[in-house]
This record gives C-alpha cells, sequence and structure tokens, in this order.
C-alpha cells in the first residue's frame, strides 16, 4: 500500500479536466493522497465536467477573466500556483497536455523544486503558430517535466529526437479514450437520464446524417470561421443532412457563425453542451468536422470519420490510419470532403484506436507505484 505520497493535479480547461478524470479516480484507488487544483481557465465547462466525474476541487483558483492576454492569465497561474504548491508540498505534481495553465504549473513547480509529470507528453506540429499558443506550451514543458507520458509511438518518438531520456518517458495510450468508454458506459444504461441529451433527442432529426461540428482554435479566428460557415452553408442544401453546431462561447467564433448561419435550413446552433451530451451527439453523428485534438483521438473508439479544419495535425496517427483528413480551412476541400463521405462511408475496416484502449491511466499509475 502506497502511504503519504502526496500527488496534485492541476488543470484548468474542460478538456483536461476530462483526460485527468480518469487519472484522479485510479490514483484515488490505490490508495495515493490525490489533491485538484483547478485555475479555471474554462469556468462554466470545466464545472460540468467536474459534476459528472464526481471531483471536487481542493483548490479552485477561479482566474477567469473576460478578455484577458495570455500573458496576464500566465502570470496569475504563476502566482496563484505558488501559493498552493508551498502550502502542499506535494511529492508529484501531474499537469496535462498542451494549456497555459500546463505549462505554468510546470514552471512553477520547477523553482520550487517539486518534480512534475507531463500526461499527454510528446505532441507536436514543430510549428509555433499552429496550434497557437499550444505548441509553444507543449515544447515548454517538456523541457521541465521529469515523466512524459505519451499516448503514442510517435509522441515517444518526437521526445526521443529532442533529447528526452528514455527512461522517462512512459508510454501509456491516451486517458481521454478511459474517460470516453467510462461516459459512454453511464450514459448508456437504461436507468441514466440526462435533461440535455433528452432535450437533443427532441430537437435532432435521427433519420438524417447527422453533420456535428466543432471550432475554435485560435488560428482559424477570422477568415477560417467564414469559410468553415460558407461550407456547412453549401452541404446544408442537402435533404438528407441536419448540421449540428454547439458554437464556442468565444466571440472570435460566436459572432460570426451566428451572423452567416443563424436560422438557416438544416443548420440547428446551439450553445455548448456538457461532456456527456456531446459524446452522444458523437455517437448520434454520421460525420465530425472539427479542429479539436481530443475529437480526433475519440472518434476512431465510436467509428466515426472526422474531417480536421487544421493543415497540421499533432496527431498525425489518426490520419495515417484513415480515421481523420486534414482539409484546412479552404472552403472547397472542405466541401468535398464531406460530400464524399456522406456518399461513400460505409465504415472504418480496421477499428483500432490508434490512441488507445481505455487503460492508460492505469499504466500510469503502475509506473507510479513501481516508482
Amino acid at each position: 500500500m502506497v502511504k503519504n505520497r502526496n500527488i496534485l493535479l492541476c488543470f484548468g480547461t474542460r478538456p483536461e479536466a476530462i483526460k485527468m478524470a480518469p487519472l484522479y479516480h485510479e490514483l484515488q484507488q490505490n490508495n495515493f493522497e490525490v489533491k485538484v487544483c483547478v485555475t479555471a481557465q474554462h469556468r462554466e465547462m470545466l464545472d460540468q465536467v467536474l459534476d459528472f466525474f464526481e471531483i471536487i476541487p481542493d483548490y479552485d483558483l477561479n482566474l477567469m477573466q473576460p478578455n484577458q492576454t495570455l500573458n496576464g492569465l500566465s502570470a496569475k497561474i504563476l502566482s496563484e500556483i505558488d501559493v498552493v504548491l508551498t502550502k502542499e508540498q506535494p511529492d508529484l505534481v501531474l499537469v496535462h497536455g498542451d494549456t497555459t495553465t500546463s505549462a505554468m504549473v510546470a514552471l512553477a513547480s520547477f523553482h520550487l523544486g517539486v518534480k512534475v509529470g507531463h500526461v499527454e507528453a510528446g505532441l507536436r506540429t514543430y510549428n509555433k503558430q499552429a496550434p497557437f499558443p499550444e505548441e509553444v506550451n507543449r515544447q515548454i514543458s517538456s523541457r521541465i517535466v521529469d515523466f512524459h507520458f505519451t499516448p503514442t509511438q510517435q509522441a515517444t518518438q518526437n521526445l526521443l529526437q529532442e533529447g528526452i531520456a528514455k527512461t522517462a518517458i512512459i508510454q501509456t495510450g491516451n486517458t481521454v479514450i478511459d474517460a470516453l468508454l467510462w461516459t459512454v458506459n453511464k450514459i448508456s444504461k437504461e436507468e441514466y437520464l440526462h435533461p440535455e441529451i433528452e432535450e437533443l433527442k427532441k430537437l435532432i432529426p435521427l433519420h438524417k446524417k447527422t453533420l456535428l461540428v466543432t471550432g475554435h482554435r485560435r488560428e482559424s479566428f477570422g477568415e477560417g470561421i467564414k469559410n468553415l460557415c460558407e461550407a456547412l452553408l453549401e452541404t446544408a442544401k442537402r435533404d438528407d443532412v441536419v448540421i449540428v453546431y454547439p458554437v464556442h462561447l468565444n466571440p472570435n467564433v460566436k459572432d460570426v457563425v451566428y451572423e452567416l448561419l443563424s436560422k438557416k435550413e438544416n443548420i440547428l446552433l446551439i450553445p455548448p453542451v456538457s461532456y456527456p451530451a456531446f459524446v452522444w451527439l458523437m455517437q448520434q453523428s454520421f460525420i465530425i468536422v472539427t479542429d479539436s485534438g481530443g475529437i480526433q483521438e475519440e472518434a476512431p473508439s465510436l467509428g466515426k470519420p472526422v474531417v480536421v479544419t487544421r493543415t497540421i495535425s499533432e496527431r498525425p496517427e489518426g490520419v495515417s490510419a484513415g480515421f481523420s483528413t486534414l482539409v484546412g480551412t479552404d472552403k472547397n476541400r472542405i466541401v468535398c470532403t464531406i460530400q464524399n463521405l456522406l456518399d461513400n462511408f460505409v465504415g472504418f475496416e480496421k477499428s483500432n484506436n490508434p490512441y488507445g484502449n481505455g487503460c492508460a491511466s492505469k499504466q500510469i499509475v503502475d509506473y507510479l507505484l513501481k516508482k
């Protein structure tokens, strides 16, 4: 039995919370003393995930401010997490992925001599502007942390090529698959009722092919979002399609999308939905159009093709395996790719998800138990 091993999990956004939730529970089940600190980089969306996965933060820094700059946010995280780390003096801090929270918490921990583990380490595009600022965030984290928990062989290879010691890299698969499978199991139970899902069942004509759309990347702001909307307008002319678009709250996205797509036939614009409701939407979809990294990882486990509205992805495994198609934000490419899938997609020959099988959290905890 592990005693007096104090681990602090730090995260701030909804995707981080989803991917850290199964790890939190796995650590608890293996007798680690686990504390959770959230920066609340995403406030409402973060709270929904914490509630669904039954996690109560020990520290809530509540740093979200309207229109705050990345530098302002970074300064706040460094200052506020310093207090938490000094009080808790954890044996290990676990951060996730590529957010400003992860990079700044890793830096603050390093300053105080606290060891850091990086979950979902090693993803790269090697383009500082795509995604921005995430690519630099994860590269910064990789220079600081002590343990690198990589999701794929490619991520492991990236770190090795950057001079990270092989002994510090642990390839585990991605914890997002753990979270996805846990969620699918929970929402599929007959006794489980979720008000959002019940409303969506009434709203979406399930006899049509559902095109699920998301978009939030900074590099797509402006012309990229406009091009996507024009492609969706073209696609919506088909009678056999309904487009469901949970619109991101960022005004750079929301204002453009509602201006161009409001009250259009076969297009349903809805507010952001909770994680269980979004998983249900993915299950109902025929195609997913997104610039999200997490969705590229989740969709193969659900057998859904993904049209990725980015020119480069730090998740090339899904592209290589045929689960995802990179189209950028060129209107014609988006339209042609969607039309081809609507007319010809009948399923994937291989169903193995390159991002994991749902055992990533267990592998991380097994490693920590041995260490």
